[in-house]
């Protein structure tokens, strides 16, 4: 790209300062006021300023016009405007003309509109107030004349920038790149106002949740090796704010850095592991469940999980709902190889264990009892996206509907809602055995459901685990009668699914002839 004029600029001798979160303000403006440059500010951030014995200009004064409407006009003027839109080798004589003085750095951050929404009972006339004008119209127009004005929204950049002042490092590059950094931030603060303004102000039938027009907002965390294939590139994007107890989130303590596939699969993992409140270990290999279980300690459930499918856990990924205790670390280090594990987390000899497998990846999500609440859920199809609310287990145990002659013991009974709740976190066609709380076997993504009992009959043969008197959970209704035909051969005894086939009664009829009880939820769990 041609420079119509020098990369790098002198210091800059005038600064405009308006910011509601004043991390760092201080130190910046200490460090500007060192080097010569004058100090423009509003309301709140000029008062910081001369509480830290700094000289400061008021707006008003350099407007020659006073704040008005209770601070709603302050900054839109031309000699503010006017100071940041003037271009060098162009504007100088209209400038002048007008009595305008340059300012060539910008620092503003946006009134704090995110926060004041979030909070409980916040009024929406108090909402209004807190959506910035005259902070993004100085943004745009401080970041679209980036060739000559320096413009900082983010507290961290504030070091960076004084430095390159400092150096005479202040060029076109670092401008552009703050620049680019203003319109991301204005851009975002649009759309939370447009999404906030359009609740409530919807048509008939319409869904606020799911508006007209949808920006996602989020900003990058990381370049990662590669996607899920290594000729695929791919990076970690961060919504804002984050979800408690997430893998976006969570504190990484050690080991190699995560891939794509590592983070997909903890993922999968930890929203599996959060579904009981039981100590509980879920194994993870290919964004499915290949073990979970439920005990009194988490080494008992480790040892269990294991145990479903001890092939398919080799170098998989292991989450925890408790915090890990040095037995269960030592154990499973000593035993599998293992990519992540993953719990709320850690006491010192637990990290200490861990720490004898380096390369091993140790997530922390913090205290999982907060998590819940809805979300949405995003897949990309080709030209568009599909979004819909995020899959929760809703369930009661008053919205269990026993169908067959047959009722579930209570032994039973526990194990099916168990069961039900792995099924939810497998790939559609999912079937889940599980008995005495934790999975005999598991049957994931396959086109036919009948297939994927056979395939969870399986994988129950090949790690020893007796199959007779387990019982099966269905992600989605039996379109025939051949999957309980199937898993009555096994010898399952007791089944939950959510039913609404129309041959219903055919699969109710098969469960009646082979002593099986039969529940139906009303509630469809597919996962692709």
């Amino acid at each position: 790209m041609t420079e119509l004029h020098p990369p790098t600029l002198h210091p800059p001798t005038r600064a405009l300062l308006s910011v509601s979160n004043k991390t760092g303000l201080i130190e910046l403006a200490r460090g500007l006021a060192a080097l010569g440059v004058a100090l423009i500010s509003t309301g709140g951030t000029a008062q910081a300023l001369r509480e830290a014995g700094l000289s400061v200009a008021d707006v008003s004064s350099v407007t020659g016009f006073p704040e008005i409407m209770g601070g709603r006009v302050k900054t839109l003027h031309p000699k503010i405007h006017g100071a940041l839109l003037g271009r060098l080798g162009i504007d100088e004589s209209v400038m002048a003309e007008h009595d305008i003085a340059r300012i060539d750095l910008l620092v503003v951050n946006l009134y704090p509109f995110a926060a004041t929404i979030a909070r409980s009972g916040v009024s929406d006339d108090e909402a209004i107030e807190n959506i910035d004008i005259g902070g993004p119209a100085m943004l745009r127009a401080a970041a679209k004349n980036h060739e000559r004005v320096m413009v900082l929204t983010d507290v961290s950049d504030y070091a960076v920038a004084l430095e390159a002042i400092k150096t005479g490092q202040n060029n076109l590059a670092l401008r552009r790149a703050l620049a680019a950094k203003a319109y991301a931030h204005t851009a975002e603060y649009d759309a939370l106002v447009a999404g906030y303004l359009a609740k409530g102000q919807i048509e008939p039938g319409q869904n606020d949740d799911f508006p007209a027009n949808l920006t996602l907002k989020m900003q990058r965390a990381e370049i990662l090796r590669y996607g899920e294939n290594p000729h695929q590139r791919a990076a970690l994007y961060l919504e804002s704010p984050l979800p408690t107890a997430c893998i976006a989130g969570a504190s990484f303590r050690q080991g190699k850095s995560l891939s794509f596939n590592n983070l997909a699969d903890s993922d999968a993992a930890l929203e599996c592991v959060k579904l009981f409140d039981e100590p509980a270990c879920v194994i993870v290999k290919h964004a499915n469940p290949c073990g979970v279980a439920v005990s009194s300690s988490l080494l008992e459930a480790y040892e269990r999980a294991y145990q479903t499918d001890p092939i398919s856990a080799f170098g998989g990924i292991i989450a925890f709902n408790r915090s890990l205790d040095a037995e269960t670390a030592r154990t499973l280090i000593a035993r599998q190889f293992v990519e992540v594990v993953i719990a709320p987390d850690y006491s010192e000899l637990a990290l200490a264990a861990l720490a004898s497998k380096p390369n091993v990846r140790v997530l922390a999500t913090g205290d999982l009892g907060a998590t819940g609440g809805k979300w949405r859920d995003v897949k990309r199809i080709q030209g568009g996206y599909l979004i819909q609310d995020g899959d929760r287990d809703t369930l009661k145990s008053g919205d269990y509907k026993l169908v067959s002659l047959r009722a579930p013991n209570a032994a039973e009974f526990a194990d099916l809602v168990f069961a039900w709740k792995v099924a939810m976190q497998v790939k559609s066609n999912a079937i889940v055995y599980a008995k005495d709380a934790r999975t005999v076997g598991i049957g994931a993504g396959q086109m036919s459901r009948v297939i994927s009992a056979k395939i969870a009959a399986m994988k129950a043969a090949e790690a020893n685990i007796a199959v007779p008197g387990a019982v099966m959970a269905s992600d989605a209704f039996f379109p025939f009668r051949d999957g309980i035909d199937a898993a009555a051969q096994v010898g399952i005894k007791a089944v939950i699914q959510p039913g609404g086939s129309m041959r219903d009664k055919e699969v109710i009829d098969a469960a009646n002839e082979h002593g099986i009880a039969m529940l139906f939820t009303g509630v469809r769990h597919f996962r692709h």
